[in-house]
C-alpha cells in the first residue's frame, strides 16, 4: 500500500521527492513505490461568497446586513483576473489530488503543508473536503533538507493531534470573512453611498493604519523648543586636550542661556583639575537569532528598495530551496534539540572565513532555551550551502548567516572611560563631563561587519590640575519624533506598543511570545502593504505617511474598538490561546459575530 503526501507548494513537493529519489513525474505528482507525492499552491480552496449563500447578497443592500452564515462552506478557488470564475490551476490540481486520495491501493494521506495554522487549513480543507475516511497524519518539518523530510516521515503524527492548529486556523480564517464581508460592505454603503472605491475594514488593518496615524499627528502637533549646552575643552599637562559637556543636578540641557552665560565669563582664566576617572571594561553580546519580524527591520532599514513583503518573499523562497529553516517564526532562540544540528550547521559554513579560528561552538543559553521558543525557533541556515543565489536571496541568506555565526564568536569587548573635572571655582556647582570609548575585542562584530568607532581620550590621573583652553555655549532645537518606517512599525505590531525599546531584551522576548500583537509574524507584511494598496498610506523614502483617505476613516469610523491596540491584541492572544487549547473556538467566533452584529448596527445609525 502507499501514501500519499500533500504539501502545501510544487517546490516542497519536489524537495520531499528527492529526499525519498522518487524520480517519476506525472501530471501533478510524484510516484514512487511507497509514497505519491503531490501538492497544492496554497489555499486551492476559499470560503463561499456570500452571495453563494444567499443570491440577494449579490447586490449590496443595507438592510441584508449583518450576514452570518448558519455554517461555513468551501469552494474552489476563483481566478484572481475573474472572481465569478473557477481558478483552471486550481481546479485541475484538486481534481488530481482526489483521484489520488480515492485510489484503492493508497491508505494513509500525509499532510505536509507549512507547520502553522494557515498550513494545518490549507492540508486540512482539502483532505476533509474531499470526503475521505482514511487515516490522516501529519508531517512537522522546519526545514527540507533530505535529513530532515527523512527524519520527519519516520516521526509522523496523527492528525487529530493536531486539532487545535486547526480550531485555531479556521477562527482566523471565519473571523476576518465576517468582519470584512460585513464591514466592509456596510461602511462602504454608507459613506461612500455605493460610489468610488470600497472602504477596505479589518481585523489588523485598521489598529495598524492607526499606528501611523498616531505618530503623523504626533509629528504635526509638536512644538520645537531652543535649549542651550555649555562645552570646555581641557588642555592636560603633556598638552593633550579633551572636550567635557557642563552637567548640573544630571542635566547638560538648558533652557535658560543667561544661567550658562554667567557660567561661562566664570571660566575666564580659571584652572580645573580631574575630580574623578573611572575606566570600565564592559561586554557586548550580538543580537539576539533573527524572527521573521527582525530580518524584515534590518534588511529594510539597511538597503533602499526593500519593503517587509518582499523579505518574506525572498526568505520564503529560500526555505523551499532548503537553505534556511522556517522563516515565518516570532522567536529569537532555537529549541535544545538543534544543538547537534547547529553544531553540524557551523561547522559547514565557518570553513575558510578569515576569523574562522575565533568561530567556535558551544550550548548556550542565549541561543538554545526551550521556553522562549513558540512553536518554531528562531530562522538559521541549513547544512545545504547555496551554490548560486539571486542578488536578493544573497542579500537575506548573508544577513541569516553571518548572524548565525555571530552566536559562536568571542563577545565584543570595549573600555568606557569618564573624566570629571571640576572648575577651580566654588561658586561653579557642576561639573564637565567626559566620555570616551575604545574597543579591545572586535568579536562577532567582523561576522556582522560593523564598524567600531573610537572615542580617545587622553591619559590623565586623579586630581591632575589641567588649564581651559576653550569654551562656547551651543544652541539646539529639540526634534520631532520620526515618521513610521517598516522596522519601526513592525516592532510595534510586534509587541502591541508595549516596550519596544531594546529589542534584545529579555522582557521584549516574554512580549513577542506572549502573542498579544497585532497580526502574526507571517501576516504583517502583507497588511503594510495592503495599507498601500487600498490607499490608506504612503511612502516617502523610507516613511510611512497616512494619507487623506486613511485619516478621513480613524476619524470618522465609528468602531472605535478594531483602531484599539489593546483590543486586536487581545483577539490575537485568543487565537494563540486557541492553539495551546486554552480557549475554544466556538467562545471565541460567538465573541466576533455579536461583535459584528453590533458594529453593523453602529455603523448604521
Amino acid at each position: 500500500m502507499r501514501k500519499v503526501i500533500i504539501a502545501e507548494k510544487p517546490s516542497v513537493a519536489k524537495n520531499i521527492a528527492d529526499a525519498l529519489k522518487i524520480k517519476t513525474k506525472q501530471d501533478g505528482y510524484f510516484e514512487g513505490k511507497d509514497y505519491i507525492i503531490t501538492w497544492a499552491f496554497g489555499h486551492l480552496l476559499q470560503l463561499y461568497d456570500a452571495k453563494d449563500y444567499d443570491a440577494k447578497m449579490a447586490k449590496w443592500n443595507l438592510k441584508n446586513f449583518p450576514f452570518i452564515p448558519a455554517s461555513f462552506r468551501y469552494k474552489v478557488k476563483t481566478s484572481p483576473r475573474d472572481k465569478d470564475k473557477l481558478d483552471p490551476g486550481a481546479a485541475k490540481q484538486l481534481k488530481t489530488i482526489y483521484g489520488l486520495l480515492k485510489r484503492p491501493d493508497v491508505d494513509m494521506i500525509i499532510s505536509a503543508c507549512d507547520f502553522d495554522r494557515e498550513g494545518q487549513i490549507i492540508g486540512d480543507t482539502i483532505i476533509y473536503n474531499s470526503g475521505t475516511s482514511k487515516n490522516v497524519y501529519r508531517l512537522l518539518l522546519n526545514e527540507w533538507t533530505p535529513d530532515e523530510v527523512l527524519k520527519g516521515l519516520q516521526n509522523i503524527k496523527p492528525n487529530t493531534e493536531l486539532k487545535s492548529l486547526q480550531d485555531a486556523g479556521i477562527s482566523r480564517q471565519w473571523a476576518d470573512w465576517v468582519l470584512g464581508i460585513n464591514l466592509t460592505s456596510v461602511a462602504t454603503l454608507k459613506y461612500q453611498k455605493g460610489k468610488g472605491k470600497a472602504l477596505n475594514i479589518g481585523r489588523v488593518l485598521l489598529p495598524t493604519l492607526k499606528i501611523i496615524y498616531d505618530r503623523d499627528k504626533e509629528i504635526e502637533s509638536f512644538v520645537p523648543e531652543t535649549y542651550f549646552k555649555l562645552t570646555a575643552v581641557f588642555k592636560t599637562q603633556n598638552n593633550n586636550e579633551y572636550e567635557g559637556t557642563y552637567v548640573e543636578d544630571e542635566e547638560e540641557k538648558f533652557k535658560d542661556k543667561e544661567r550658562l552665560t554667567v557660567i561661562e565669563q566664570a571660566l575666564h582664566s580659571k584652572t580645573a583639575f580631574v575630580m574623578d576617572k573611572q575606566v570600565e571594561r564592559k561586554r557586548e553580546y550580538p543580537p539576539y537569532l533573527f524572527n521573521l519580524s527582525n530580518l524584515q527591520g534590518y534588511i529594510t532599514s539597511k538597503y533602499t528598495g526593500w519593503t517587509s513583503d518582499k523579505v518574506l518573499k525572498t526568505a520564503q523562497s529560500l526555505y523551499e530551496k532548503k537553505f534556511i529553516t522556517y522563516p515565518r517564526t516570532g522567536s529569537v532562540v532555537l529549541e535544545e534539540s538543534l544543538v547537534g544540528r547547529a553544531a553540524k550547521v557551523l561547522d559547514v559554513l565557518k570553513k575558510g572565513l578569515p576569523y574562522e579560528d575565533e568561530v567556535k561552538f558551544t550550548k548556550l543559553k542565549r541561543v538554545f532555551d526551550n521556553s522562549k521558543v513558540e512553536s518554531h525557533s528562531a530562522i538559521v541556515p541549513t547544512y545545504l550551502v547555496p551554490k548560486s543565489l539571486t542578488k536578493d536571496e544573497e542579500i537575506v541568506y548573508t544577513a541569516i548567516k553571518n548572524r548565525f555565526i555571530a552566536q559562536f564568536m568571542p563577545v565584543a569587548e570595549y573600555e568606557e572611560t569618564k573624566i570629571t573635572t571640576q572648575i577651580n571655582d566654588s561658586e561653579i556647582k557642576g561639573l564637565f563631563i567626559s566620555k570616551g570609548k575604545v574597543q579591545l575585542v572586535e568579536g562577532w562584530k567582523k561576522a556582522e561587519r560593523i564598524e567600531s568607532k573610537d572615542t580617545l581620550l587622553p591619559f590623565v590621573t586623579m586630581n591632575e590640575v589641567v588649564s581651559i583652553s576653550d569654551y562656547s555655549i551651543s544652541s539646539h532645537i529639540t526634534k520631532p519624533p520620526k515618521h513610521h518606517t517598516e522596522k519601526t512599525l513592525l516592532r510595534v505590531m510586534e509587541t502591541c506598543g508595549k516596550r519596544h525599546g531594546d529589542e534584545d531584551s529579555e522582557e521584549m522576548m516574554d512580549v513577542v511570545l506572549s502573542g498579544f500583537s497585532i497580526g502574526t509574524p507571517a501576516t504583517r507584511a502583507e497588511t503594510i502593504k495592503k495599507l498601500k494598496d487600498v490607499g490608506y498610506i504612503s511612502v516617502e523614502k523610507k516613511n510611512l505617511l497616512c494619507t487623506e483617505v486613511g485619516r478621513k476613516l480613524v476619524e470618522t469610523f465609528p468602531v472605535k474598538e478594531l483602531f484599539d491596540l489593546e483590543f486586536t491584541g487581545r483577539l490575537e492572544k485568543t487565537l494563540s490561546d486557541i492553539e495551546k487549547q486554552r480557549f475554544m473556538k466556538d467562545a471565541f467566533l460567538k465573541l466576533i459575530f455579536d461583535f459584528t452584529a453590533d458594529s453593523v448596527e453602529k455603523i448604521k445609525k
